[in-house]
């Protein structure tokens, strides 16, 4: 009867004994490890586990001590598998019997980080448009003034000084517009993600043919409902800040990976979805700095003195309108951005 109750648990449950092997474990814990029972019975943990130490040791002071304990976001790299982050909690049952519950961490931690991202957003997105509003009225009155000061002046010289002024209140206007990222209302019409790479491939190829680019696509992909023009822009965004970084850098032989996935079941904030086309852009260049990481997608956020910083927001703010976002994974010779969109089977504009 207990085992029975186990086994429909989505919790995984793990049945140790007193020299740390595998008696028993239930299908979530074969799902969460990726073994089956009959493979790893009677192995030890540490070998289930990779060779991980750690949490032998702590399982082995739970025995001697016959003292329950928890360990929180604990690392994990089960054998033929990716490493995971947990909760564990070991409890003795008897000198030879140890139960060790394991709680996967890893998505309930990104929904958190895709929660605090797009709230950061949406904040950001208030601030723009105040902002917008507040330095976009005086740029009017000076326009205007200008415009005014030079019907009145007779010297050719000088109206040459009120053509600046009109031209770079033109620019500021243009960049708080920039801020505010893409204004015109998006079509939903059915959209070949491949074909969206196809494109910003060939662009990037014209521009930076010094860099190999690769594909790495999913051809069984189905098309997603949204806006060819706006995807093509923020794949582009990315791809050529991706770029851009390889070549300040002077990454000896840059590389570009352009990959497709599809995601089953996966929840993008607080919303699950049936299938979400994953885009990743991969490049080989020198990493993002630390420092950057946390505020990569705001806008005037740039790590170069020459850049505007609104390419990644501008992106963004593109994929939030198609209920999706992108998340960002870096680290030195490897930086990897995904851009995850809700797919859309009947094209009625609501994500599935």
């Amino acid at each position: 009867m207990h085992q029975r109750l186990l086994e429909h648990l989505t919790t995984a449950v793990l049945l140790l004994d007193g020299e740390l092997r595998v008696r028993w474990m239930n299908p979530a814990a074969e799902a969460l490890l990726a073994v089956s029972l009959s493979r790893v019975h009677g192995i030890s943990l540490d070998t289930l586990l990779g060779g991980d130490e750690s949490i032998d040791d702590v399982l082995a002071k739970a025995r001697d001590a016959f003292h329950p304990y928890t360990q929180r976001e604990a690392r994990i790299t089960p054998l033929n598998s990716e490493s995971l982050t947990v909760d564990y909690t070991v409890t003795p049952l008897s000198e030879d019997e140890l139960l060790l519950e394991v709680e996967p961490r890893d998505r309930l931690m990104q929904i958190s980080r895709e929660e605090a991202l797009t709230t950061r957003q949406e904040t950001i997105k208030v601030l723009a448009r105040g902002l917008a509003h507040e330095v976009k009225n005086p740029l009017g009155g000076i326009r205007g003034a200008a415009q005014l000061l030079e019907r009145d002046l007779d010297d050719p010289a000088l109206r040459e000084y009120t053509h600046i002024i009109v031209e770079e209140v033109d620019r500021l206007r243009d960049l708080v517009d920039s801020m505010l990222g893409p204004n015109r209302i998006l079509k939903h019409e059915p959209v070949n993600i491949h074909k969206v790479l196809e494109r910003v491939r060939a662009l990037l190829i014209a521009e930076h043919p010094c860099v190999m680019i690769s594909r790495d696509y999913d051809p069984s992909l189905p098309d997603l409902s949204g806006d060819e023009s706006q995807m093509i822009q923020a794949v582009l965004n990315v791809a050529r800040n991706a770029v851009q970084a390889m070549s300040d850098a002077q990454t000896p032989e840059p590389s570009l990976i352009l990959r497709t996935r599809a995601r089953r079941q996966f929840t993008l904030g607080a919303e699950r979805h049936r299938l979400v086309s994953e885009v990743a852009v991969i490049d080989n260049g020198p990493g993002i700095p630390v420092a950057l990481q946390e505020t990569l997608f705001y806008p005037m956020v740039s790590g170069r003195a020459e850049g505007s910083g609104l390419g990644l927001s501008i992106a963004q703010s593109i994929l939030h309108q198609h209920q999706g976002l992108i998340e960002c994974d870096s680290r030195p010779g490897h930086t990897e951005f995904r851009l995850l969109i809700p797919m859309v089977v009947n094209f009625t504009g609501e994500a599935s």
